[in-house]
């Protein structure tokens, strides 16, 4: 029989060891380069600790025991879910909004707020029924653009401890309850049916007003007819009687 051949014999340890040394460096290197897009910036910490900001580019970072947080800069879109409120003047309606914001600060939002967006979106969502909830119904309906003012200015303070900004905000609805609705078009309604109901008076007295002004003109013209007759009659019969005073 023939005698078997060691492993060792068969692939070299030395090959090996050289393999497992190379991957290990490329994993190492690979783990501490960063790449930041041009909109980007990266908050970065070793072991727990805050060590700075990533800018966009190529970023070097120890491997292994480096975490990063990536925060968009562009402006960005947010909606505020649909709410509930009573008005001033205690009619429930409902209203939903959409929030603009930047990050202006990345070491404030990465430090002073765990999650920005949920904060922001939490933060407009009772700033919203806390700003209908101060208005009567028909300010909720007529006045958007005072609650959208209202509503930034009221966000501007708390976010700006965050680093975020809140460019502008847009209530996109405001609709009170069913039953509301119904009675506002019912009011409506009767409001048309007024204003029709006047301007039929309206013009039945200006028809009327006309009619007996053509009346008027015409009884005038009338009489001024028959007086310039009678004028001409009676020049005619003066003429005739001169005329026969003469031949006599």
């Amino acid at each position: 029989m023939l005698d078997p051949v060691p492993l060792q014999n068969l692939v070299p340890v030395p090959g090996i060891v050289g393999l497992l040394v190379l991957g290990l460096a490329v994993v190492t290197v690979w783990s501490s380069i960063r790449i930041v897009d041009a909109y980007d910036k990266e908050a970065y910490t070793v072991f727990g600790k805050y060590r700075g900001l990533l800018e966009p580019g190529i970023s070097f970072v120890p491997p292994f025991i480096s975490e990063t947080t990536r925060f968009d800069m562009r402006t960005q879109t947010m909606d505020v879910p649909r709410q509930e409120a009573i008005t001033r003047d205690n009619s429930p309606v409902t209203a939903d909004a959409v929030v603009y914001l930047r990050v202006m600060d990345a070491k404030k939002a990465f430090l002073e707020v765990e999650d920005y967006k949920t904060a922001v979106s939490n933060l407009a969502q009772t700033t919203l029924r806390a700003v209908i909830g101060d208005m009567e119904l028909d300010d909720t309906l007529n006045k958007r653009q005072a609650i959208n003012a209202r509503i930034r200015r009221e966000l501007d303070e708390p976010t700006d401890e965050w680093g975020i900004r809140v460019e502008s905000v847009e209530v996109r609805e405001v609709n009170p309850s069913d039953e509301v609705q119904r009675a506002m078009e019912q009011q409506t309604g009767a409001e048309r049916r007024r204003r029709a109901t006047i301007l039929e008076a309206q013009g039945q007295r200006r028809s009327a007003i006309e009619q007996a002004q053509g009346d008027k003109q015409s009884n005038i013209i009338r009489a001024q007819g028959e007086k310039q007759s009678q004028i001409l009659e009676a020049q005619g019969d003066a003429i005739s009687t001169v005329l026969r005073a003469k031949s006599a």
